[in-house]
């Protein structure tokens, strides 16, 4: 589980990140990093939208994004925003692949 501070919880923090990070694609998701001159804890978002599946799979779809990220954590330079959006097709993945994409993406855009 992420603690408080490496949430993004702001709908305005999710859009600045989402319209001026860099963007990375995968095969299941596509992440959005976005930094600031703060060098506070880095902070996560995501975004798995009901096209994904039902709200069990989505959720257990979000509890596997944190889950990575939470591993990740230290490995990710101070202030920056990262949102990952799930894409349809994460519904069938496993984990290590999910875990795959998305650490492939952390560490090209968002590694210290």
């Amino acid at each position: 589980m992420l603690a408080k501070p490496n949430r993004l919880t702001r709908g305005s923090d999710y859009k600045a990140t989402v319209r001026r990070g860099s963007r990375c694609a995968g095969a299941h998701t596509v992440t959005y990093v976005g930094t600031s001159a703060d060098t506070d804890a880095p902070r996560f978002g995501f975004i798995v939208s009901r096209q994904v599946g039902s709200a069990v799979t989505r959720n257990t779809i979000r509890r596997r994004l944190k889950a990575v990220c939470a591993e990740a954590l230290p490995s990710i330079r101070g202030g920056a925003s990262i949102v990952i959006r799930a894409l349809p097709s994460a519904a069938t993945t496993d984990y290590a692949t999910l875990r795959a994409d998305v650490v492939r993406c952390l560490e090209r855009k968002a590694s210290a």
